[in-house]
């Protein structure tokens, strides 16, 4: 374990501890397995087999408590719907193991999650785990947006690992840490930050600076154009 691990592991709350003690036991645990059944290409069911055992072992959860497999959603079903303290909060979608997850994949479930007003899902293979952040109001267009990714047997360290599905334990969900993660996320999205670059404050200090460094003192609105049109990248903003 590196420095910074154990001081962070030193500074942090018991719960968060001993969740990150889970995580990594779970990891070492399930890496061995959960390769075989990439290799064999192993069918969904076999799949849901090892999500259930790493959302208990690893992430904290009950399984009769927490997890309720094929949720009934209004005549359909989500692969798993998480509860804590009795609340349903997210959806779970799970994938056939050696299938590369997609956007594609979110689309049954996300339908769900609008029903139910939940604004988390996670989609996994066993492999990968990604949250996705929900945002649904009357009248506007469902956004959905990944929050975090995961891959179990990727390169990344395996601390970094444990830092991604910290956010998906169930201490940290019931504590709505995911929820922080999302706010911090969304604040520096690259639409969050093109709408700070269109301020009134904003441009004026860009136009004093300008002014100072080139003597020229540019038009305001002239420059907001050109932020809008030619420093910001459109399709950064879908």
């Amino acid at each position: 374990m590196s420095d910074a691990a154990v001081a962070k592991k030193s500074t942090a709350p018991k719960w968060e501890q001993d969740a990150r003690d889970s995580i990594r036991s779970a990891i070492r645990r399930f890496s061995k397995p959960l390769q075989d059944i990439v290799s064999r290409d192993a069918n969904e069911g076999d799949t849901r087999l090892l999500v259930t055992d790493f959302l208990c072992e690893g992430l904290g959860y009950d399984k009769f408590d927490d997890l309720t497999t094929e949720f009934a959603v209004r005549g359909e079903f989500a692969d798993y719907g998480v509860r804590i303290d009795k609340q349903l909060v997210a959806f779970i979608e799970v994938k056939r193991a050696a299938q590369k997850l997609n956007v594609r994949h979110l689309r049954q479930v996300e339908t769900y999650a609008v029903k139910e007003g939940l604004e988390w899902i996670m989609l996994t293979n066993g492999q990968v785990w990604q949250g996705y952040h929900v945002y649904a109001k009357t009248g506007q267009q469902v956004a959905t947006h990944l929050a975090l990714e995961v891959d179990i047997l990727g390169e990344e360290p395996i601390a970094k690992k444990i830092d991604g599905l910290l956010y998906l334990h169930r201490q940290a969900l019931k504590r709505g840490t995911i929820d922080e993660l999302w706010k911090r996320k969304a604040a520096t999205a690259p639409k969050s930050l093109s709408d700070v670059l269109l301020t009134d404050p904003v441009l004026d200090a860009v136009r004093k600076e300008i002014r100072r460094t080139s003597g020229f003192n540019p038009d305001v609105d002239e420059l907001a154009k050109i932020i809008r049109n030619e420093v910001v990248r459109p399709e950064l903003l879908l």
